[in-house]
């Protein structure tokens, strides 16, 4: 996942039924300005402390998926994730995978699974992402996404609860919202995510390695222990970083670069 901050303007034509929550958002999409304080004052609103979307999509149709994100956490933490591996673990993404219903979680309700999911959970507590809710999207054109709001309480009270049920229709199409701001104003545009150059994470360059060796996807997942999906994950990211077309592209440009050996 890479931090934005501003993107090109999107004209987002608002209706008689478009939430009032969502109002500062739009206006600073179609005026291109940083979505990041609009999105903030949404989160306080909602009772949560942080936000992050992030999609899987083509930004050209000879070209296979790339990972573009959206967060308000800070780069620090978004490095940390990426290098780690974490989304090989993390909740909000493997029990929203396929999944049509949102998760709302705490400490709670994650804790004790595995050794390394704890030490995930962990991790992001103290980077101050303790509990929160998840949702899934996906859309005809087979991209798939997904949209976090966090908190740093260990324990979600009832209240929050309570309150993210009821406003369950104005978070969903705060998801739709930032679903059409990246096609239109990035993915449409056919500008490359913002994670291009960046450096591989070990994971991913075993991934890379093993792909030169002539695995599949599904050859990776079960060689690494991790669901096919997540092995997707990895080669989008490292076709992002690496600003390849294709994973052969990004396998010849690991040997050139001298990323990974044969």
């Amino acid at each position: 996942m890479i931090k934005n901050a501003t993107i090109d303007k999107v004209n987002l034509q608002r209706t008689p039924y478009t939430p009032t929550l969502l109002l500062p958002l739009i206006a600073a999409a179609r005026a291109g300005e940083a979505l990041e304080p609009p999105v903030t004052v949404i989160m306080r609103e909602l009772g949560f402390d942080s936000f992050m979307f992030g999609m899987s999509a083509t930004p050209r149709l000879d070209h296979e998926s790339r990972i573009y994100a959206f967060t308000t956490m800070p780069l620090k933490w978004v490095a940390r994730y990426d290098q780690c591996a974490y989304v090989e673990v993390d909740p909000r993404v493997l029990k929203t995978l396929d999944n049509p219903f949102p998760l709302l979680w705490d400490a709670s309700s994650e804790r004790g699974l595995d050794a390394r999911t704890d030490a995930f959970l962990d991790d992001a507590a103290d980077h101050g992402i303790a509990s929160g809710f998840a949702y899934e999207f996906s859309d005809t054109h087979y991209v798939h996404g997904l949209m976090a709001l966090n908190s740093a309480k260990s324990l979600l009270d009832p209240a929050l609860r309570k309150t993210t049920a009821e406003r369950f229709g104005e978070i969903a199409l705060l998801g739709a919202c930032f679903h059409e701001i990246f096609m239109k104003g990035v993915i449409d545009k056919g500008i490359p995510p913002s994670s291009l150059g960046a450096p591989l994470s070990p994971r991913q360059r075993e991934c890379l390695e093993l792909a030169a060796h002539g695995l599949s996807t599904e050859d990776v997942a079960f060689k690494l222990n991790i669901a096919v999906r997540t092995a997707q994950f990895h080669f989008d990211c490292i076709r992002s970083k690496l600003g390849a077309a294709n994973r052969q592209e990004a396998v010849a440009r690991g040997i050139t670069n001298g990323i990974i050996k044969l």
